[in-house]
């Protein structure tokens, strides 16, 4: 997303079970300590037991030592897209997608302080508590 202080990225970790966000980052840049980030509040959050699949597209960012070393230490399993299958990270994509027509499009953000302010309204007040899914049958599975 653009500010008028320059670019802000988005990572997430959707737990796909009951589409909540449940570890996000925002970073001027797309690097592994953005999606590492994400990653380490998921687990804190959650802690699950080891053995659970963390799935991501083929990204630089995914694919980085770094990493990949941060998935053994939280005992997951790494599972990336096919190169080139847009469809193997769909719920994460469709994620994007809503986030972007429900609340970024149109927008103009002067400070990053203002993403940040609205990222967080939309992922931990809308989206993870009020928002319902069609995939879930338009109920609610809180974790």
């Amino acid at each position: 997303m653009w500010t008028g202080e320059g670019w802000l990225y988005l990572a997430i970790v959707l737990d796909v079970f009951n589409r909540e966000v449940v570890g996000w980052s925002l970073k001027p840049r797309m690097t592994a300590d953005i999606v590492t980030d994400a990653l380490t509040m998921a687990w804190l959050r959650r802690k699950p037991a080891a053995g659970l699949i963390h799935h991501s597209a083929r990204g630089n960012q995914y694919v980085n030592l770094v990493f990949q070393a941060k998935l053994k230490v939280y005992g997951m399993i790494c599972s990336l897209s096919r190169k080139g299958n847009c469809w193997d990270n769909a719920p994460t994509e469709s994620w994007f997608g809503g986030f972007k027509n429900e609340r970024v499009y149109g927008e103009r953000f002067e400070k990053r302080d203002e993403v940040i302010a609205m990222t967080l309204e939309y992922i931990e007040i809308f989206y993870n508590r009020r928002r319902l899914h069609s995939t879930l049958d338009y109920h609610r599975y809180s974790s």
